[in-house]
């Protein structure tokens, strides 16, 4: 998560990742034998709003990601809609066949996708990269040279962007005195792609040798940050426990379509 997107904390920034990870897991496994369409409804309204209530991050960026996430699991069910098998015809246009079968099973797909969407989003939102690895190490037992070459490269990726840039730069007042045919078509890309790679490949040689001289390898360490678990993670445990229940309640007393099988 970049510091600069976040507005405060919340409980959920203060979770251990391995808690939300393995969560965003068993909620996808959990899902798929979901066949209730008023439950899926159900739950992805309630995970949009515990991501809107936890993200503590700018509304602006939250609002763009949420677009994409949307969009995409929209998109992803396309095939499924235009193209599925039904008895009830919508719309047909030449290979083009919507049923209402086939529109409730792509609707369907879609809600599953928004659900473990919008939990990943508040996840990515309420937790640094640098913390992931920390507790990787420190409660999966990943070896140290593996999760610090992680970490590095990661680090390396705002410094590769800001080179991109400076090169893109220098190469327009480059070209101001150079003729056209020698910087058009795949000739420019050369001329970032070819300094580019080289200079980075410099910087992580560079990286690689400072991190073997100061004991970046396998091998028992102590931790400048320490990751624990707490009783939050417990509380974000029973607390989608208690969303799949509350969305389970709603789909029995308030039904909206009563789909109960897509299948």
């Amino acid at each position: 998560m970049i510091e600069s997107w976040k507005l405060k904390y919340t409980f959920m920034d203060r979770v251990n990742i391995i808690t939300k990870l393995f969560l965003g897991i068993g909620l996808f496994f959990f899902i798929i034998f979901i066949h209730n369409f008023d439950f899926m409804i159900y739950l992805a309204a309630i995970m949009l709003i515990f991501l809107l209530c936890v993200n503590g991050t700018k509304w602006k960026v939250v609002f763009v990601f949420l677009s994409f996430s949307i969009l995409f699991a929209l998109s992803s069910s396309l095939f499924m809609i235009f193209y599925g098998d039904g008895q009830h015809v919508l719309l047909q246009f030449g290979f083009v066949k919507i049923t209402t079968e086939s529109l409730v099973r792509g609707l369907h797909l879609s809600l599953r996708t928004m659900v473990i969407s919008f939990f990943g989003l508040s996840i990515a939102f309420t937790s640094q990269v640098i913390m992931i690895f920390y507790s990787l190490m420190q409660h999966l037992k990943v070896k140290p040279k593996v999760a610090y070459a992680f970490m590095a490269a990661f680090r390396m990726i705002p410094l590769m962007i800001e080179s991109l840039f400076q090169l893109r730069n220098a190469l327009k007042m480059r070209y101001q005195m150079i003729d056209n045919k020698n910087y058009s078509g795949f000739k420019r890309l050369n001329h970032l792609l070819i300094p580019l790679l080289s200079q980075n490949i410099r910087k992580a040689h560079r990286l690689s040798v400072a991190m073997e001289k100061k004991g970046f390898k396998d091998g028992p360490r102590t931790y400048y940050y320490h990751v624990p678990f707490s009783y939050r993670d417990l509380v974000l445990v029973g607390l989608v426990i208690l969303f799949v229940a509350l969305a389970f309640l709603l789909t029995q007393y308030l039904p909206i379509t009563h789909i109960t099988d897509v299948r």
